[in-house]
């Protein structure tokens, strides 16, 4: 957790970032340049320049926080509660740390680490908010030097996580990219979620 200075200078850096991001056009902006940056064939390289490109969009101190807000530890991101963000902003900075906080934040730690990935667990949580149940996911990754790394998310961010990625490597496939027991896992995998899910349609 932050110490009294180092609330009041994230309280500070915070409201700076709020007001670049003031036009919901910049917000867009945002999310392309995150997207863009996420989905790129040189990702590491791309993630190195990314808090330099954040700085030209919204101001070196805002471009710095918002970095920092995206790969900082989900205790501290709640901090941001205490102060008076309207709720579109708040919205969109929760879901980009969401989306893609992890990635980044294994990223930059790859280029100044690259043994990469030791191993990963994933499991699974029921969280209460709001007055009703939402199932989470958590994952872990554990780098070569012990520490683990986790990424806390509702189901929702999951399952568009793994839509992107398939959608992403869909094109490049060839007939030997993917085993026939990884095909078969797939095909048992939506299945279950239509038969989980069937209650909606």
């Amino acid at each position: 957790m932050l110490d009294h200075e180092e609330k009041f200078l994230f309280k500070e850096e915070t409201l700076h970032l709020v007001n670049a991001l003031a036009e919901p056009s910049v917000l867009d902006n945002v999310e392309d340049l995150l997207t863009d940056v996420i989905t790129s064939p040189r990702f590491d390289s791309e993630v190195f320049t990314l808090e330099r490109s954040l700085q030209v969009m919204l101001g070196a101190r805002a471009g710095a926080t918002l970095v920092g807000l995206l790969t900082v530890s989900p205790e501290v991101f709640d901090e941001t509660a205490e102060v008076r963000i309207p709720p579109e902003v708040q919205e969109r900075m929760i879901a980009w740390r969401a989306r893609f906080g992890l990635a980044i934040d294994n990223a930059l730690n790859y280029l100044n680490n690259p043994d990469g990935i030791q191993g990963h667990n994933f499991s699974t949580q029921i969280a209460h908010a709001d007055e009703r149940q939402v199932l989470q996911g958590r994952l872990t990754l554990v780098r070569y030097n012990n520490e683990p790394q986790f990424f806390l998310a509702d189901v929702g961010i999951f399952f568009g996580l793994i839509v992107d990625i398939l959608e992403r490597l869909g094109p490049y496939l060839g007939p030997d990219s993917v085993d026939s027991e990884t095909l078969s896992r797939l095909r048992d995998a939506v299945q279950l979620v239509e038969r989980k899910t069937a209650s909606r349609n």
